[in-house]
């Protein structure tokens, strides 16, 4: 299955088979995340670890594992990378979920968020009615294809925290968490989720047969939002 396929069908796994993950495809999951395009300006670093090297063990066999800068741009670009590499572990059939309390056991400096990644017996979604999000008209004033990728982006507490604005070869998606969910997550998690976003565009933007020319982090110290601009 495509990247792509798999936005219509990804879950949140949080229940792993003990069974481990064959070393060809531990190294297809780390090469998809250090060669993954990231946002400009920005540079994260990934690792894979094994589950003895973590701690709050979620059962995985493995977690890769993000470290950035302090910053909202940055923090959006390992959402960006990892949600391709969340993409990339269930197209392969394996069980992927994202994880705020997983930490390295050493080198916890710059540390941002885990994928735990690992056998599964959970099924993939088979139908969108499986997702549990907000309507197109709260995300978008239009109802297609981006819009539609977006609106399945997993987020933290399902929080769903964007609003998209289309212009003339640009897409901007714009940091809008809501209620009380916006202040609990605004410093990091509403970051990574816009970034985790801009992903699910980008691919559906290909899709489409458009190219993608740049995915840029804009922020004024108050708001954020990430610009998509193609052709």
């Amino acid at each position: 299955m495509t990247l792509y396929g798999t936005i219509f069908t990804r879950r949140q796994v949080r229940n792993f088979l003990t069974s481990p993950v064959p070393k060809d495809r531990l190294d297809h999951i780390l090469a998809c995340a250090t060669e993954a395009e990231q946002l400009t300006g920005q540079h994260a670093d990934f690792k894979l670890l094994p589950a003895a090297e973590v701690s709050a063990n979620q059962g995985a066999s493995h977690y890769l594992l993000g470290f950035c800068d302090n910053s909202p741009p940055a923090y959006a670009n390992v959402g960006f990378v990892l949600q391709k590499v969340d993409l990339c572990v269930q197209s392969m059939g394996l069980g992927c979920g994202w994880f705020m309390n997983i930490k390295p056991k050493k080198e916890s400096e710059r540390f941002c968020i885990a994928l735990a990644i690992g056998n599964t017996d959970v099924p993939m979604r088979k139908s969108l009615d499986e997702f549990k999000r907000i309507a197109v008209s709260e995300i978008s004033g239009h109802d297609n294809p981006i819009t539609q990728a977006v609106r399945l982006a997993p987020s933290s507490l399902n929080s769903q925290p964007w609003k998209l604005d289309f212009q003339n070869g640009k897409i901007i998606i714009h940091d809008a968490g809501r209620g009380i969910k916006r202040i609990i997550l605004k410093n990091k998690l509403n970051k990574i989720d816009v970034g985790i976003a801009a992903r699910h565009a980008v691919l559906a933007l290909e899709n489409e047969g458009n190219k993608v020319l740049s995915v840029t982090p804009v922020t004024d110290g108050k708001e954020f939002s990430i610009e998509i601009s193609y052709s």
